[in-house]
């Protein structure tokens, strides 16, 4: 790997971790957080967890795993060209879905609203606790006992929490900040009025070209529609008319497989290229330049926002709101409240988790039982919920 830029996060000059370890003679301090994360318990989980689309036996649609590995090779690709450091881009790629729930972002709605009277639910503070204290097999400590930079990026790879004068920022401002932030333990303060590391912006935009280029595919496959409805569709149109138009007489499955690749292709060399400009406009000169910018600066070009804008607005209207997904997201929503309220009347529980529940009620043991489902992969939800209701939806 060549040598890093000087606003690129360095691992010799990491705050460190809230444990100490001896080094390691042959991985870098982000290399030891992506390699912790990949053997959690945790990240092996995702790979029964559902995307956008519910898990169905026999079908090839992503889930959290594949999803994840997708995200991580984007971002290497994009930090390696931007001459930061890809281990920490990795290990933010590869950490940014730990805190969400089984059912997709249905399950996250369900339990966001089931925990509204006790802060409510977020997946970014999620994931934090998760590799802080859910995380239980080293034993010296619970948690992961990650670096302060990957910690950081976790949680603030999509912005900063909070303006300089205090106030919520971005979505914040209207939902006010997360609940669990006062127990996550780190080595030294996350600095929610700052922005992130230019590796953990990297692992963000890597989540967004993923998901576009991935969710075509999938629906797709679902049969929800057709190349030639995307045409018109801002982003993919041009793309589409392009392989149809070099590739006519081809099957479907390979022409889907040219938009998708051609998709990231440009939609990576589109944020290389206006991130360097962004870099360079803003002067930085390290890492701490970064987090006072006071902006994001890995970014796509403003043409290249707002066609995905476009694309996204598609997406939710002809996909992710088709019955046909709305059907299995209805009953997967349900699941999880069904879930939530049994065990906050009843914490029948297994092991540790039902001991911490009956020793409490109200808000703390809401945080146990949110923690606990967060946790569950898709059948095992559905397991639970047969156990406890004689009911097993079937999502069809």
């Amino acid at each position: 790997m060549s040598e890093t830029a000087p606003y690129a996060s360095r691992p010799d000059l990491s705050l460190g971790r809230l444990y100490g370890t001896g080094p390691s003679p042959t991985r870098s301090e982000f290399q030891r957080d992506r390699d912790r994360i990949i053997h959690s318990t945790a990240f092996r989980r995702l790979q029964h967890k559902t995307q956008v689309f519910l898990h169905h036996e026999g079908r090839h649609f992503r889930n959290r795993l594949t999803h994840t590995l997708e995200v991580s090779q984007i971002a290497r690709s994009i930090a390696r060209a931007l001459r930061l450091n890809e281990d920490l881009a990795e290990a933010l790629a590869l950490s940014h879905d730990l805190g969400h729930t089984p059912f997709g972002h249905a399950g996250e709605r369900a339990l966001h609203r089931a925990m509204l009277p006790y802060g409510g639910f977020d997946h970014n503070v999620q994931a934090l606790r998760v590799v802080t204290r859910l995380e239980n097999r080293y034993a010296e400590h619970d948690g992961l006992n990650l670096t302060w930079e990957t910690l950081e990026g976790i949680l603030k790879h999509n912005g900063p929490l909070l303006h300089a004068d205090g106030s919520p920022y971005g979505r914040y401002a209207e939902e006010g900040l997360p609940s669990g932030l006062d127990a996550i333990a780190s080595p030294a303060d996350l600095r929610l009025d700052t922005h992130a590391s230019l590796e953990a912006q990297v692992a963000a935009v890597a989540d967004d070209i993923a998901y576009n280029a991935h969710d075509i595919d999938d629906a797709l496959r679902a049969g929800l529609v057709a190349l030639e409805d995307f045409l018109d569709v801002p982003m993919a149109g041009p793309i589409v008319a392009e392989v149809l138009g070099l590739y006519p007489d081809i099957a479907v499955k390979r022409q889907t497989h040219e938009v998708q690749r051609r998709m990231i292709t440009r939609a990576v060399e589109n944020v290389i290229s206006t991130s360097a400009a962004n870099i360079a406009a803003s002067g930085v000169a390290s890492p701490e330049d970064v987090r006072l910018a006071g902006r994001t600066l890995v970014t796509f070009s403003p043409a290249t926002a707002e066609a995905e804008r476009g694309l996204k607005r598609f997406l939710f209207t002809r996909v992710y709101r088709h019955e046909a997904v709305m059907v299995p997201v209805r009953e997967s929503e349900a699941v999880v409240e069904r879930l939530f309220a049994r065990y906050m009347d009843d914490p029948d529980m297994p092991g540790r988790w039902g001991q911490a529940g009956r020793a409490v009620d109200g808000p703390p043991r809401a945080r146990i039982v949110a923690d606990f489902i967060a946790g569950m992969t898709d059948p095992y939800a559905l397991d639970e919920h047969q156990r406890l209701f004689d009911a097993r939806p079937e999502f069809r």
